[in-house]
């Protein structure tokens, strides 16, 4: 099961990757902003992560999407994308897969607690 997991995993990377680049995303149901598009890729792929990788560092994860994020708004950078660069984008990324690696590691927490 973990290779499959793995698998959404980086197809769900590969995914946000190539909508931050394209230059005319799709239209999403409801028009969300580009900050709340932000916030369900990375809580997203935080939970992805977290499934694909149990045994990684809740901390390791976050700093490896915080990375992701942070290289997204480099490439967004570059004119030819016609893409905005915007740092706030950076930390909305940053902070949806803290939070939702925050939430993870409580129930993990608990979890173990529960089973001693």
């Amino acid at each position: 099961m973990t290779k499959i997991y793995r698998a959404i995993f980086w197809a769900a990377l590969l995914f946000a990757l190539v909508m931050a680049l394209v230059p005319q995303p799709p239209q999403l149901p409801g028009d969300p902003s580009d900050k709340v598009q932000h916030v369900i890729a990375f809580a997203t792929l935080a939970l992805l992560g977290a499934v694909a990788y149990p045994s990684m560092s809740l901390l390791l994860l976050l700093a490896g999407l915080s990375a992701l994020g942070g290289f997204i708004e480099l490439l967004q950078a570059i004119p030819s994308l016609n893409r905005d660069s915007d740092p706030i984008d950076w930390l909305a990324d940053t902070i949806a897969a803290a939070m939702v690696l925050a939430a993870i590691h409580c129930w993990r927490t608990g979890k173990r607690r529960g089973n001693r």
